[in-house]
């Protein structure tokens, strides 16, 4: 009665939270998504969630289903994983580069999460800030780079990893905390905090700023985001920031946050592979985690 996809169906949404955005995780359209569920609904001869509920609330039939599926898709994966290796017998190399400062908060876990699955796989972790990542990855110094910077490359793949908003991050006292959203005249008289980064790579310079001819009167810069939340929460200056990056710091009344512009200012962070390694069954692997990791760990993103 029960059947694979089914459980993948309910892990999805219960990771969404809605049926809209599981359905592009598991890359179903929404009506067939509700579909696959009345289906399993009307085999089981019961209701697995309550509808119009937000967060989606699960009845007991549902949480039993998901229990289940918390069971069997890890087994799923891990053999797949085994039959992979058994088949290809792929010891391989993953030396990754980030160009995203606020990229340990996932990244980390998802590389500790893949070296348990495979071992045999060297890996390197580095930084993009003082070299040019992608044309060492298309040399092949470096197997991939995270990135939300595509650059049209021969041999280059781009694979989506997902989309997140940029936000302005202030005090809680700051005198824009009064606006609904931000519009970029209103940082024109601001000191704007930002990683140490080219300004034409920042999204709220490429994507807000500087299509309005707008520059901030002043910018400094910090490394670590814990820094720029420490600044921003004492009133030295307003940042823009991921939503996922300061969550944290606004569930904790730390600081307070705006959308950039009335439909915000939305970006997708890409990871960066060879078009050679792009079936390579540990490349997959990894990305496949990443995507898991970052849907289960960060919040306010969506699917790419």
């Amino acid at each position: 009665m029960i059947e694979l996809r089914h459980l993948k169906t309910l892990s999805a949404l219960r990771d969404a939270g809605s049926l809209v955005e599981a359905a592009e995780r598991i890359h179903l359209t929404q009506s067939a998504l509700s579909h696959q569920i009345k289906d399993l609904e009307d085999r089981l001869d019961c209701s697995l969630f309550i509808r119009k509920t937000k967060p989606i609330c699960f009845t007991s039939a549902g949480q039993r289903i998901l229990t289940l599926a918390d069971d069997v898709l890890p087994m799923i994966r891990n053999a797949e994983r085994d039959i992979a290796r058994l088949a290809g017998g792929e010891a391989g190399r993953l030396n990754i580069c980030i160009e995203c400062h606020s990229c340990f908060d996932w990244l980390m876990p998802t590389i500790d999460h893949f070296r348990q699955n495979w071992p045999e796989v060297e890996m390197d972790l580095t930084t993009g800030f003082s070299f040019q990542p992608l044309p060492a990855l298309a040399r092949g110094d470096i197997d991939l780079v995270v990135t939300a910077d595509p650059e049209e490359r021969n041999g280059i793949a781009y694979i989506p990893l997902f989309t997140y908003e940029s936000v302005l991050a202030m005090s809680k006292q700051h005198q824009l905390v009064a606006r609904r959203t931000i519009h970029p005249q209103d940082l024109e008289h601001q000191t704007l905090i930002t990683y140490p980064v080219e300004q034409h790579r920042l999204d709220v310079f490429k994507h807000f700023l500087d299509p309005a001819g707008i520059d901030p009167d002043e910018v400094r810069t910090s490394e670590l985001t814990v820094m720029i939340m420490q600044l921003v929460a004492s009133g030295r200056g307003v940042s823009a920031l991921p939503n996922w990056a300061i969550h944290q710091y606004i569930e904790q009344e730390y600081i307070t946050s705006r959308p950039l512009g009335e439909k915000g200012v939305w970006c997708t962070l890409y990871a960066a592979i060879r078009e050679d390694q792009k079936d390579s069954d540990f490349m997959v692997d990894f990305l496949n985690t990443a995507k898991e990791i970052t849907f289960r760990n960060l919040s306010g993103i969506k699917s790419a």
